[in-house]
This record gives C-alpha cells, structure tokens and sequence, in this order.
C-alpha cells in the first residue's frame, strides 16, 4: 500500500464479490494462516471475499482470524462487511438492506479470539462502529436508498438452515435478522480496536415464515443486491477516507 490513508477493509458475502473490480490476489501471511486480499486500484479499499473469490467456503469453516489478522497487517482500521440474512422482522422485507446494531452469538466451535494465552475482556457493549455506520447511512441517503438502522443479528453455526422453533426462541429473546458469517468476525475486529460495520440484505424470511428455505434463493437475491451494495460501499469509503465522491 502506497498512499497515506489506511485503507478500508471490505469484507464481502454471498452475491457481492462478484461486483467488485478484483484484480490478482495479495496472500497476507498472518499467525493464523494465509489470506487472500484483493487491493482497489484507487487504493481506497481493500477486499477479501468471505468464502473465497469462487465461494467455495462454507461459513463454519471461513478463517475469520486469519481474515482480520490480514486486514491489520495491511494497516486497515475500519471494516465494512456484508453479509446475507433471513429475517425475523415484519418492516424488514426481501431485498431490504440494513446496518447490524448488535448481536447475539449462537455459534459453537469457531474460534472466535486472538487471545487464547492471556487474560483479555474485551468490551462488546456496542460492537457495531457507530461513525462507519453513520458513513454507511449518509452514502445511502446520498444515493436515495433506503437502510433500516438498528438491527439485532443473530449467528448461528450452519451450514444447515434453522427450524421453525429455533426461529421462534430467536424472535422472543429480540433477534431481528439470522445469519452465519457475523460471529466472530465482528468479535476479532473488536479485538484489534478496528471500527467494524455489518451491511445485512434480507434474502428470504426465515424457517416458519415463509414455506422453505434455499440456498438458491439467498444466491439470487443476494445477486439482485450486490450492485447496490457495492455502490453503498464506495460511497461510503469516499465519505470515510474525506475523498469527494
């Protein structure tokens, strides 16, 4: 990286990659193994595709650590992430587009902390960066799109989809959103002090509200979104980075 400002790191899911201008990947070695990243010709960002660029990863298997660990070695200080959810919430309809406000971790065997040989607490009162989430909600009224603020995203192992009665236990104890990539991504950010963000698309609604669920129908919504998605992305590095858009 050759420019004064750090860059922003773009975490992408499902459906978004794709959009992005990637060239030839940067393998970051970290302690936790290596990363693919994939740097912006402006400079202003830097990309890893969650799954891999061809998606081949499932989510309890992605190496947030190594991930996040990248990011920090290649001075990134602020992360935009993205990520496919079902939802829990009436007002939040299919192909609706969010900003994360907290979370609930129902997760089981990930490794969700660099500090495994030493006491560390780290504090996850309010996990969500609340000035990258400002730049997120200004880039989106500057484009005229709509952003529901204020969402409660829970995480769950996967990769199978959840039963009617988990969705039900999520709903009562305030979740709004499910998903299976947020935790412990948002976790580790936190861990090395980086403002972290978590762009959600509805992409169905979840076990119980609707008849079933797919894969293929979170892929396609996922592919109708992404391009705004990446629109709202840049804006909002633009805003991050005081570069005029």
């Amino acid at each position: 990286m050759t420019r004064d400002k750090a860059p922003v790191g773009v975490i992408t899911g499902t459906g978004v990659t794709r959009h992005f201008d990637l060239g030839p990947p940067r393998n970051v070695e970290t302690d936790f193994g290596i990363a693919s990243v994939y740097v912006h010709p402006s400079e202003r960002y830097v990309v890893i595709p969650r799954h891999g660029a061809g998606h081949e990863t499932p989510p309890h298997a992605v190496n947030y650590r190594a991930n996040i660990a990248a990011l920090e070695r290649l001075g990134v200080r602020e992360v935009i992430a993205t990520s496919a959810v079902g939802s829990m919430k009436q007002d939040f309809g299919v192909g609706k587009l969010g900003l994360t406000e907290q979370f609930l971790d129902f997760t089981k065997r990930r490794q969700s902390t660099f500090f495994e040989d030493e006491v560390v607490h780290t504090d996850m009162t309010n996990p969500y960066s609340r000035r990258v989430n400002d730049a997120l909600a200004s880039a989106a009224k500057q484009l005229g799109m709509e952003l529901h603020p204020g969402l409660v995203y829970v995480c769950v192992e996967g990769p199978r989809f959840e039963t009617a009665a988990e969705i039900r236990m999520y709903r009562a104890l305030g979740g709004d959103v499910v998903g299976m990539t947020g935790v412990p991504e948002v976790i580790l950010a936190n861990e090395k002090r980086m403002e972290y963000s978590s762009v959600l698309v509805a992409t169905n609604w979840a076990a119980g509200l609707q008849p079933a669920v797919s894969h293929e129908e979170v892929s396609r919504v996922m592919e109708g979104a992404g391009k705004l998605v990446k629109q709202l992305i840049e804006a909002a590095v633009g805003g991050l980075a005081g570069y005029k858009q």
